[in-house]
């Protein structure tokens, strides 16, 4: 009899585990496991919520929706995005306004391809609550000019060019170590002319952020974690901005097993969310 019920118990276990299947799990910056409740908690005590992503990354999304409504219960917000470019906020606004339609806002702005699955339902969002929603990102041609030519190069921009971008000249500090990584890409070879163009995203969206930030509220922004990570990139921009705004940074990563936090990605974020790498992909 002892033995039945000792198997019944593994029986019980064995598929108790098995059900346990868990797509993600919260690490603090140190590596311990924290909670959602805690996420929400430390998010409303700061001015800026850098939310990191994989753009592809479909539990990623989920938070992100996830994290805006419960934030939205406790306080008011505004909304901003690496995905939208500067240049197209006023066919964001008509959108918000109900001025343009879904419809013409595909036709008038440029959208990224999983713009319907993973970046719609927060516009639709801000828009049902009244939100603003900034498109913080600089306009990618000038990005690709500065890859091309040059920081310089931003010099010869009219002056409404020069209203789509972060105030020039843009500071760039080669020594921060994610912009050092860029440079050892291709071999070594690939000079500084690539994060001198991630700097002009940084630095952009960080320049939209912080003008549009509103007393009383959180301003939470969408963007590839690499712009993030390491409290380098945006967040490293919108302290030279402002030194005094609080921000809380996430960073996402995929592991095989989401247990533990590996040690490479110690100090990455405040928060980082580990997800199965399994987890399915948006594209």
């Amino acid at each position: 009899m002892k033995k039945l019920i000792v198997l019944h118990i593994a029986i019980v276990s064995f598929f108790g585990m098995a059900q346990d299947k868990k797509s993600y799990q919260l690490f603090d910056k140190n590596g311990k496991k924290t909670t959602y409740k805690k996420l929400v908690a430390s998010s409303l005590k700061n001015d800026v919520v850098l939310f990191g992503e994989y753009h592809n990354n479909s539990v990623a999304h989920w938070l992100q929706l996830e994290l805006t409504k419960d934030l939205a219960e406790k306080t008011d917000l505004v909304l901003g995005a690496e995905m939208l470019e500067a240049d197209n906020q006023k066919q964001i606004n008509q959108y918000l306004k109900n001025e343009i339609t879904q419809k013409g806002l595909d036709t008038l702005a440029r959208l990224w391809n999983n713009y319907k699955t993973d970046y719609k339902p927060l516009v639709d969002f801000a828009k049902e609550k009244k939100f603003d929603f900034i498109a913080t990102n600089v306009p990618r041609r000038y990005a690709s000019l500065v890859f091309k030519k040059d920081l310089v190069a931003l010099d010869s921009l009219s002056t409404e060019e020069k209203s789509w971008i972060a105030p020039l000249p843009i500071e760039f500090d080669v020594n921060l170590p994610g912009y050092q990584a860029m440079m050892g890409m291709q071999g070594g070879h690939a000079g500084d002319k690539m994060p001198k163009a991630q700097a002009i995203k940084d630095a952009t969206m960080a320049y939209f952020i912080n003008k549009n930030r509103k007393e009383n509220s959180v301003f939470i922004h969408y963007n590839g974690t690499y712009h993030s990570d390491n409290f380098e990139g945006i967040n490293w921009y919108l302290k030279k901005y402002n030194a005094e705004t609080k921000i809380i940074t996430i960073a996402t990563v995929e592991q095989k097993d989401i247990s533990k936090l590996e040690k490479e990605y110690y100090n990455k974020a405040d928060f980082i969310i580990v997800i199965d790498e399994d987890v399915t992909k948006t594209y």
